[in-house]
């Protein structure tokens, strides 16, 4: 007996759980990927071989959200399913570069007038195994650990509006902010202290005052502060959001080339959660 959409449909309760998403949003999912899917049925169809070990759209997605909630092994998957280890690893290759074309976020160059109002920007880390080489580049001295770096960038309400590559750990926030592209002038960015000079390069940027040296912030700056930290908890909130994939929280096991088409997926599926 192996698990199946039908049977954990049952218990909306319990796929919510295990897949990090609800029924309604793995359906659309589904259904936009059905088109891309059945392409490449077609493509391959003349090619000789056995059929897939998992038959349809819908347990390639289960499994692949399964693998990215849970980030178990993929051998552990494939009791699941009652399948090989590298039958898993097979539906997710194949399911990945469908996920990249409908679900993923997308590097989209028009911005509308609420997105050029404000932004929040943050980074989040995560382990990685010990590289082999470069360990120097990849050490985080914040963390302690050997990590990759990506900054996010958010709306007010909530939606992600964009990712950074994956960046060496060692590598600070602001070195990555200055990296990618900057926002609209018009734009009012709110960080945190670990972007201590960025009202240089954009004039609308609201940033904590630091405490002097040997001195006290005023009341007011104090005050500042605290509503400052109030409005920018939104992109942690959002950051929480992506690490119920445990996928990018966890010590990151696969090759690092392909994290950040993980990263782009999780966070489209977080806006469709989200109703973006």
């Amino acid at each position: 007996m192996s698990i199946t959409p039908q049977a954990l449909k049952s218990r909306p309760e319990c796929f919510l759980r295990m897949t990090g998403v609800s029924i309604e949003v793995f359906e659309k999912i589904a259904l936009d990927c059905t088109p891309l899917w059945e392409d490449t049925l077609i493509k391959t169809k003349h090619l000789p071989g056995r059929p897939y070990g998992l038959p349809d759209i819908e347990m390639h997605l289960l499994g692949l959200l399964l693998y990215y909630r849970c980030y178990t092994t993929q051998l552990y998957l494939g009791f699941l399913f009652n399948v090989s280890e590298s039958c898993i690893c097979r539906s997710i290759k194949r399911l990945e570069p469908i996920l990249a074309k409908t679900v993923a976020l997308k590097k989209d160059r028009t911005m509308t007038q609420e997105e050029l109002e404000d932004m929040i920007i943050d980074c989040t880390e995560q382990p990685i195994q010990r590289p082999k080489k470069k360990q120097k580049k990849y050490y985080s001295g914040k963390k302690k650990r050997h990590t990759l770096k990506t900054e996010l960038r958010i709306r007010g309400d909530g939606k992600i509006l964009s990712t950074s590559p994956p960046t060496p750990g060692k590598v600070h926030d602001f070195n990555i902010y200055k990296a990618g592209k900057p926002p609209p002038p018009r734009c009012r960015v709110y960080a945190d202290s670990g972007y201590q000079g960025l009202e240089k390069k954009h004039n609308q940027t609201e940033i904590p005052f630091k405490k002097p040296k040997k001195g006290k912030l005023t009341p007011e700056e104090k005050e500042y502060n605290h509503a400052l930290s109030s409005y920018r908890v939104r992109v942690e909130h959002k950051i929480g959001e992506l690490k119920v994939f445990k996928i990018l929280s966890d010590t990151y096991r696969n090759f690092r080339k392909g994290y950040g088409l993980k990263m782009n997926i999780v966070t489209g599926i977080v806006n469709l959660k989200n109703g973006f």
